[in-house]
């Protein structure tokens, strides 16, 4: 139990400063794609999710498992205090993926007129510029992979939420301000991809001067690179194949939907998406700072630690993931509408039902977020575990069972629900959007299904589902009180907006304790995660005091993990 009260706690630290760079940034970027919203034209936003795909998808081909292996090397050999091979990891890792970053950089140049023509003939032209120019963002991306993974390994997770925040801040700041200039479209994508450069390269010098330059000490002869790469590319190259498998099919459905669906339902679409992308400030930073947990767990000698970390992983991911997602399918249609009326934010203040400028983007927001409720399951501790413990073959399978299934849904399922809508070239475009989310929600299952049930026959670790139902219910009946008070409402979206919100939160912060999903054990950590932030550690501090009187009996489970520096000093050996 000491052994998982550090590892508890670790964690605990390690996912807060995680989630302050992925909150961070992702708020500071949601911020700047607001403004894009509001200067372009709908269309544009089309266009300019457009010319992310091709990029995207060539980069899942760039990694080769090496970024993970990276940590994982890493996590494991600081346990063992060997410095001179970390040293060796640290070169080879980074020249490997400078490498594969060139060439890939170089594919995605030389394709882009072909893929832009395939995408949008209309606008091929323009298209295939902004392809060639995300094309470099390849280049970049290996290298913040890169550091990235050195940073995990070394749970320095500062210096990951340091780089996020710095790509964040020059992507919202430049975007907006070429747009206004004059650049359109075009200074959209000049930002985007100037942003990931620059926080390549802080996040190469930061790894150089703050990790890799005092392990040179510890090295003497040269590092032999290809012996090294050996067993990172054995245990990365079944993590490469799945991670192709599930990040290229999602990036597969939207090219397919942008085939059928035209510029302007898809910049409803990637309105909707940029929205959805707000969750993954909850699940990344828990999931990334708990995989050097997993990496340190020895299965065999520690099953109940084993089970036990993957059971609150699951719970604590739950409860902060499952209300955000309600909540924004709840409050799709007030958000989307009051940050982006059709004749300005102001309309959205002052009219009631102020006309939309992308109508279809809350129905499709409500459609793409409902995947994240998978997390009651533990599909996103699922993966996490399964890499931390080595069982990378497993994953390739369920990834490839994911693809397999998924591949023929993304052409299928948008092809056929485009042609229900016949002749009328909107009705067609909506249901060809709708058809591809539907894809790729059914396509997710399989591979989750399958690492669920073998995890749980070969090392007996599952979510408590219990706790998952309780979590659920606290949530939907946030949902379902928010969802009947705005339906009576005539009011500006953004009053509405306020309004649903503050029913939601009021009722599932009442709600958790109430029903069992949270108790006085699981408060303290987040006491504790969210200690020291001055004024906001207050504030969270009433609330949480709030739910823990709510909390019925005074008993609290024999497995729960006390975070607290006083039940530390005490349970320690």
């Amino acid at each position: 139990m000491a052994k998982a009260i550090e590892m508890g706690k670790t964690s605990a630290v390690g996912s807060f400063h995680l989630l302050l760079g992925v909150a961070g940034s992702t708020i500071i970027m949601a911020i700047g794609t607001i403004v894009l919203g509001m200067l372009l034209p709908a269309e544009g936003v089309g266009l300019y999710g457009m010319a992310m795909i091709p990029a995207s998808i060539i980069n899942f081909f760039r990694d080769w498992g090496i970024n993970t292996a990276i940590t994982k090397q890493i996590a494991a050999l600081r346990e063992t205090n060997k410095h001179a091979e970390i040293h060796d990891v640290i070169v080879s890792g980074v020249i490997f993926e400078i490498i594969s970053g060139i060439v890939l950089s170089l594919v995605c140049f030389t394709l882009a007129w072909p893929i832009a023509h395939i995408i949008s003939p209309q606008n091929a032209e323009a298209l295939s510029i902004y392809i060639s120019i995300m094309s470099l963002s390849i280049f970049a991306g290996a290298i913040a992979a890169a550091a990235g993974g050195v940073f995990v390994g070394y749970e320095r997770m500062k210096l990951n939420s340091f780089t996020q925040i710095s790509q964040a801040i020059i992507k919202t700041a430049l975007g907006p301000l070429l747009i206004i200039i004059g650049f359109g479209v075009l200074g959209a994508v000049i930002a985007a991809m100037v942003s990931i450069l620059a926080g390549g390269t802080i996040a190469i010098l930061l790894t150089f001067y703050v990790l890799f330059r005092p392990l040179r000490k510890y090295k003497t002869g040269k590092c032999d690179i290809k012996q090294t790469l050996k067993p990172m590319l054995k245990y990365g190259l079944p993590l490469t194949a799945s991670t192709i498998a599930t990040g290229v099919l999602p990036q597969v459905f939207s090219f397919v939907m942008a085939v059928y669906a035209g510029t302007w339902m898809m910049g409803n679409y990637f309105t909707a998406a940029n929205f959805s992308v707000l969750l993954t400030f909850v699940s990344i930073p828990i999931s990334t700072a708990l995989f050097p947990v997993f990496a340190k767990l020895q299965p065999q000698k520690e099953p109940q630690l084993l089970k036990t970390v993957f059971a609150f992983s699951v719970k604590y991911t739950a409860l902060l993931l499952v209300p955000a997602t309600l909540i924004l399918i709840t409050l799709a249609t007030p958000i989307v509408h009051t940050l982006f009326p059709l004749d300005g934010i102001f309309q959205a203040l002052f009219i009631a039902g102020a006309q939309p400028k992308f109508p279809f983007a809350p129905l499709f927001l409500a459609l793409s977020v409902g995947v994240n409720l998978f997390v009651l399951c533990g599909n996103v501790s699922l993966g996490t575990f399964q890499m931390g413990i080595g069982e990378t073959t497993q994953i390739l399978k369920q990834s490839v069972l994911s693809l397999v299934t998924g591949l023929p849904l993304a052409y299928f399922l948008v092809a056929y629900a485009s042609s229900l809508g016949g002749s009328d070239v909107q009705l067609s475009a909506t249901y060809a959007v709708i058809g591809g989310l539907a894809g790729s929600l059914i396509a997710s299952m399989p591979g989750m299904i399958w690492g669920l049930i073998w995890s749980w026959k070969k090392y007996h670790v599952k979510a408590d589902f219990r706790v998952s139902g309780k979590i659920f219910a606290s949530a939907l009946l946030a949902s379902l009180a928010s969802f009947v008070v705005i339906n009576l409402l005539n009011l500006p979206y953004v009053i509405i907006l306020i309004i649903g919100a503050a029913i939601f939160v009021a009722v599932y912060l009442t709600a958790a304790p109430l029903f069992g999903a949270i108790n006085r054990m699981d408060i303290e950590n987040l006491r504790a995660m969210f200690s020291g932030l001055g004024i906001v550690s207050r504030l969270i501090t009433m609330i949480l005091s709030a739910m823990s009187k709510l909390c019925h009996g005074s008993t609290e489970p024999q497995n729960s993990i006390n975070l607290s520096s006083s039940a530390l000093d005490s349970q320690k050996p």
